[in-house]
């Protein structure tokens, strides 16, 4: 969602604060914008659009002064123009807000009517007129922004600079990502440590209802009230080399080609080299006895976490829900004394995710969650992670964090089943032979690329897509077509092979391209049969399959794309990273924003 940025130094603000927020770009973006402090006035520059345009600004108009704040904007009160890019401000005082003032309504009807004028049609300038108010009224900074705050309802990342304090600012947390970094004689604030990765590895993370005063040379933090609270300086794991694109066109590109490295680290994690055995860490509570988990993500990580929902019925035996983070807690599900609550983000910091988990804390579930940002909040509020080993992901549509996911789910339910007595030790010893032959398989994909790219150019040419899957396919089936629509914005639904019959058979034309996920095993005969039902009525269909599978879909398919023979187990990764790679070569086609699709947010911190 948005990135906020925020630096004291001696070094001019505006270069540090511009290429602190091109490593935030990757959370989606609609426009951006700084604000320093010189000789203690407070200058702003902003743009609408991609982040270059707000390069050009500074280029014509710089800015001076050590200490400043940036922000990029991903549009929710109001249009994604300049008049509404951040910060926001007055003469004395400049914020830069992530998250929803949900309260914005009425506090504007009392700020206006003191006189207060606003300018932007965004929740976020509320957060300025009333400091610029408190301030005129005689506060001194922190003051103003501690009543501030006190006022706010919702959920907020702020940072804030005030004119005629050069060497002061303040940072806010209420339900949105905010760190402290820490530096020789200088100091930051932003979004999330990759943001600060080139200028600290020393950071504190604010807690939720905490603020800090932050100054060149440190920083204190208090809660509402205005106590002081206690804080750890870590060091995080980042380092600002792990970033670049090395080489390849896109971070999707590069990210797809790290699937082999990814899932082999993270089975590295998972599986002791000597016993060949998962190997999980301590956990509060005995997978022998859990009676039910519930599993709760958004988006891909929720689609991954319908796969995980297969493998622990089918291989731990073990009851498993699934549902989306944004629904869970609305539905007031009875939940099993005692159960296991299994929690999928990419950053920890997903906002329904979060409010799901709290739930489910509350409900009396065991919090176990599986992220790739170990130092996130969902981390901090679980009682295991289990971590991918997928470094950091750019581009907005997951990839590699997607089947970094998978590896550990399958982990996780191979571990169920020997708890739970529903694995013999040979069928235990196959499954984790057939994990670790994922990473082989999958580089092989990237020998497949000119299959893909043929039916890339079918499938460019349409307006509608369907995309079929049974079994654990399904899940494959439903990560393909939300990466179409996030990176070509081709319309396209996934639907269980078996219910096309129930409607969506009636879309069927040869305008309409019908991707199936059908590779040989027991579930092909049926799938078959719905192809040929697609067929008979005009339906082209492109497969993704196996050789086994190629073979029986001689005169059915228009194209294929033939996959490695694998396990049935682990198959699902490695057509996972197929439909993903249809994605990116029918966006190129269409040319297509590809790292940074429209109206897309990486990391989505509000609700």
């Amino acid at each position: 969602m948005c990135g906020i940025v925020g630096v004291i130094g001696a070094a001019p603000a505006a270069p540090i604060l511009y290429e602190a927020l091109r490593r935030l770009e990757y959370r989606g973006y609609d426009s951006a914008g700084i604000a320093t402090l010189a000789h203690g006035a407070i200058e702003r520059r902003r743009a609408e659009g991609k982040l270059v345009n707000l390069g050009e600004t500074l280029e014509r108009f710089p800015l001076a002064g050590s200490t400043g704040i940036g922000h990029t904007r991903w549009a929710t009160h109001g249009a994604p123009t300049e008049a509404n890019a951040h910060p926001h401000g007055t003469e004395l005082v400049s914020i830069v807000h992530n998250g929803i003032i949900e309260n914005h309504a009425e506090l504007r009807a009392e700020l206006e009517a003191d006189g207060q004028i606003f300018s932007t049609e965004t929740d976020s300038e509320t957060v300025a007129q009333m400091i610029d108010r408190n301030l005129r009224r005689g506060m001194e900074p922190r003051a103003a922004a501690q009543a501030c705050l006190a006022r706010l309802q919702g959920a907020y990342a702020i940072a804030m600079i005030f004119a005629g304090h050069d060497a002061l600012m303040i940072g806010a947390r209420h339900g949105a990502p905010l760190v402290v970094g820490f530096g020789e004689d200088e100091m930051f604030l932003g979004s999330d440590s990759l943001a600060l990765s080139p200028l600290t590895r020393r950071i504190a993370y604010l807690q939720d209802g905490h603020w800090a005063v932050v100054t060149r040379h440190g920083a204190e933090m208090f809660d509402l009230q205005g106590a002081p609270v206690a804080f750890t300086i870590r060091q995080t794991a980042l380092i600002a080399g792990s970033i670049g694109k090395d080489g390849h066109r896109h971070y999707m590109e590069k990210e797809l080609h790290e699937h082999p490295l990814v899932i082999g680290q993270t089975l590295q994690h998972m599986i002791d080299p000597a016993t060949r055995r998962v190997v999980l860490p301590r956990l509060p509570f005995d997978l022998a006895t859990v009676p039910r988990v519930t599993i709760t993500a958004c988006g891909s990580a929720f689609y991954a976490g319908l796969l995980g929902r297969h493998w622990l019925e089918s291989v731990a035996r073990l009851p498993t829900d699934a549902d989306v983070a944004s629904e869970l807690r609305y539905r007031e599900a009875p939940l099993a004394a005692g159960g296991l609550a299994l929690m999928i983000s990419q950053s920890g910091e997903t906002a329904d995710t979060l409010a799901a988990l709290r739930a489910l804390r509350a409900g009396g579930q065991h919090i176990v969650s599986i992220l790739n940002v170990p130092e996130s909040t969902m981390a901090r509020d679980s009682d295991l992670v289990l971590h991918t080993v997928a470094g950091p992901e750019i581009c907005v549509a997951s990839t590699k964090a997607f089947t970094a996911q998978l590896s550990v789910l399958a982990c996780l339910a191979i571990a169920g089943g020997r708890a739970r007595g529903s694995l013999s030790t040979a069928r235990e010893s196959e499954l984790v032979e057939a994990l670790l032959d994922v990473p082989g398989k999958a580089a092989e994909l990237f020998g497949r690329v000119g299959e893909v790219q043929r039916i890339a150019a079918t499938v460019a040419e349409a307006r509608d897509v369907l995309y079929l899957g049974r079994g654990a396919y399904f899940p494959v089936a439903l990560e393909g077509a939300l990466k179409l629509k996030e990176i070509s914005y081709i319309h396209a639904e996934a639907y269980a092979a078996g219910e096309m019959k129930h409607g969506p058979i009636a879309l069927i034309d040869r305008s309409v391209p019908v991707v199936a996920i059908a590779p040989s095993g027991r579930l092909f005969d049926k799938t078959a049969s719905n192809l040929q039902e697609a067929r008979a009525r005009g339906g082209r269909l492109l497969v993704f399959t196996d050789p086994l599978g190629a073979d029986r879909l001689r005169g059915i398919a228009e194209a294929t794309v033939v996959l490695p023979q694998a396990d049935a187990f682990t198959a699902p990764i490695l057509h996972s990273i197929a439909v993903q790679m249809l994605a990116y070569e029918v966006a190129l086609l269409k040319g297509t924003d590809v790292d940074q699709p429209r109206n897309l947010a990486k990391s989505v911190t509000v609700e």
